[in-house]
């Protein structure tokens, strides 16, 4: 179960729930990287993203595949996997770690049943804000990794980290923080929210691996109908990471330079349209989907086997 349990006889800790969320979002990220990089590729793009009337370097998923792989090669589908590792452990350790003690100290103060749906979506968005702020300086270099092409500014994340602290200052690891926080409280609000009513619905007394399937199709359900209401924060958090990074984004069309939130939403709104927020979104779901499921799946796996190792002992 996600969260804290009160009919559980071996209910988790906060450090074994940061166990479990960091070894479920290491497994999650091996998986879906691929994909993570097309999206952002197609964030990125200022020209329309369109399969008829192709007009940027990228129109569409299969076509964004094919292109990475004949100019990059095939480890550009991993662009940025160190970060984006470190950023997947830490955010998973801080976020199931601190949804673990908010439903605990919700269902100690009496006032809630820690189990409700309400309850899951205001402790998730608080425990995402938490890992956010604690993570996005993995983010940011993830996200310019899988924006640069070939030849490559950052030779490595030490090169990388050094060169952008010198060039544009510590604040820059925060670049998109702002709709980043905007964006994520719902997002993982409605995550756990969804997950917790779907997981309820396809509950039943199955054998362990049923229910493993159920924790995976809750997980895909939830993570896409949360990314698509919450999906155009994600890409104005993308555009401004990669500011002062224009130059080697050269090679792949347009760029600009955005002052801030309202003026990258002002200038999408302006040169692209309502389209433009969407950019990606099609990879973004299948990413959404395929991620919240597997982070789930997987750490309602290792708290199975938390839970039996502890019972073992």
């Amino acid at each position: 179960m996600v969260g804290y349990d009160p009919a559980s006889r071996a209910a988790l800790s906060p450090e074994e729930a940061a166990l479990a969320g960091s070894a479920a979002g290491m497994v999650t990220r091996a998986l879906i990287s691929p994909l993570d990089v097309v999206k952002i590729r197609f964030q990125l793009q200022i020209e329309r993203v369109s399969s008829r009337e192709p007009q940027g370097k990228y129109s569409g998923v299969a076509q964004a595949f094919r292109r990475m792989l004949a100019e990059e090669g095939p480890a550009s589908l991993w662009k940025g996997h160190v970060p984006a590792q470190l950023l997947s452990v830490l955010y998973g350790a801080v976020q199931f770690a601190t949804f673990q003690t908010l439903t605990e100290l919700v269902h100690k103060s009496h006032y809630y049943n820690c189990q409700t749906a309400g309850v899951h979506f205001l402790c998730g968005g608080i425990a995402a804000c938490s890992a956010t702020v604690a993570c996005q300086p993995f983010d940011t270099l993830r996200t310019r990794f899988a924006a640069q092409g070939e030849p490559k500014v950052y030779r490595n994340l030490r090169h990388a980290v050094l060169t952008m602290y010198r060039q544009e200052g510590a604040l820059t690891f925060y670049r998109g923080l702002t709709p980043t926080l905007v964006a994520v409280f719902p997002y993982a609000g409605l995550q756990f929210f969804f997950y917790n009513i779907l997981r309820k619905l396809l509950d039943s007394d199955s054998s362990r691996s049923k229910g493993g399937l159920q924790s995976l199709l809750s997980g895909s359900m939830a993570g896409v109908i949360s990314k698509t209401l919450t999906y155009p924060f994600d890409l104005f958090k993308k555009r401004l990471q990669v500011g002062g990074f224009e130059e080697a984004r050269l090679s792949f069309g347009q760029v600009r330079t955005y002052h801030g939130f309202l003026d990258c939403v002002v200038q999408i709104a302006r040169e692209e349209g309502l389209r433009g927020f969407f950019k990606g979104l099609s990879p973004s779901l299948l990413k959404a989907s395929l991620s919240t499921g597997f982070t789930f799946f997987w750490y309602e796996f290792f708290v199975s086997a938390l839970t039996s190792l502890k019972g073992s002992q």
